[in-house]
């Protein structure tokens, strides 16, 4: 993850990628999100989107799931591997297993169709003010116990000397979490500060990523060392490592 600070832009800057095959739905979004000042680039399939999103380097992406040949899921898994712009899986498909699957692929939110325009453009400005606050460097600090690395900075992990990969929304967590090491984190304050306030109350979105953080940086996920919980309170960092700054 690049240690550059974003610059920070206005709504008539701020680009949209739309990758969806239904052609009216493309319209639709289109007009509506170029009439708040936009600039909207559309794709009608995941081969199309994926050259979209390398030539026009958009600052959120809104994906449809169910495209023939290449579908959401593989595009995200693209996108994924090429950058960590956001993305918003917007799909008829509603089931909470689709809605896990399209988490732990990356994407920073899911929202189902038919939504109203005004819900959309919302969860648009959290993910993308949500993105533009990716800045490690008021933390300025380390932490290292020998066997798990967390740079605040940076973003980075590395278990054992090799690098862990990371979401932006995994990192995101896990930065704050370390960041408030040993202390009891409420569930609406991890929702407010990793995800933004229109969140406050989404438990489901908290417990998917904690689970998926334990896969990545426990020997025992169903018995961890770093991420624990407190019953109905929140999550707490209890690594035995130290915080420190380096230059």
């Amino acid at each position: 993850m690049s240690t550059k600070r974003r610059k920070k832009k206005t709504a008539h800057s701020q680009k949209v990628l739309i990758i969806d095959d239904d052609p009216g739905m493309l319209t639709l979004l289109q007009l509506g999100l170029e009439r708040d000042g936009f600039i909207v680039t559309t794709a009608e399939s995941g081969k199309e989107g994926l050259r979209r999103a390398y030539d026009t380097h958009p600052d959120i992406i809104l994906l449809d799931v169910m495209m023939p040949g290449m579908d959401g899921w593989q595009v995200c898994q693209r996108l994924r591997s090429m950058c960590d712009t956001p993305i918003i899986m917007l799909t008829a498909k509603s089931e909470q297993e689709d809605v896990l699957k399209g988490l732990s692929l990356g994407a920073d939110d899911y929202l189902t169709k038919p939504c109203s325009f005004e819900e959309l453009k919302a969860r648009i400005r959290s993910t993308m003010r949500r993105a533009a606050n990716r800045d490690y460097d008021r933390w300025r600090a380390v932490y290292d116990d020998g066997t798990l690395r967390v740079d605040l900075r940076n973003g980075r992990v590395t278990r054992r000397g090799q690098d862990i990969r990371l979401t932006p929304t995994e990192s995101r967590l896990l930065s704050y979490l370390v960041s408030q090491k040993g202390r009891i984190v409420p569930h609406e304050e991890l929702l407010t500060n990793v995800w933004g306030p229109e969140y406050a109350e989404e438990n489901g979105y908290l417990s998917v990523y904690i689970r998926y953080l334990r896969r990545k940086i426990e020997d025992d996920p169903n018995s961890p060392r770093y991420i624990r919980t407190r019953w109905r309170m929140g999550y707490y960092f209890a690594g035995n490592g130290f915080l420190h700054s380096e230059q």
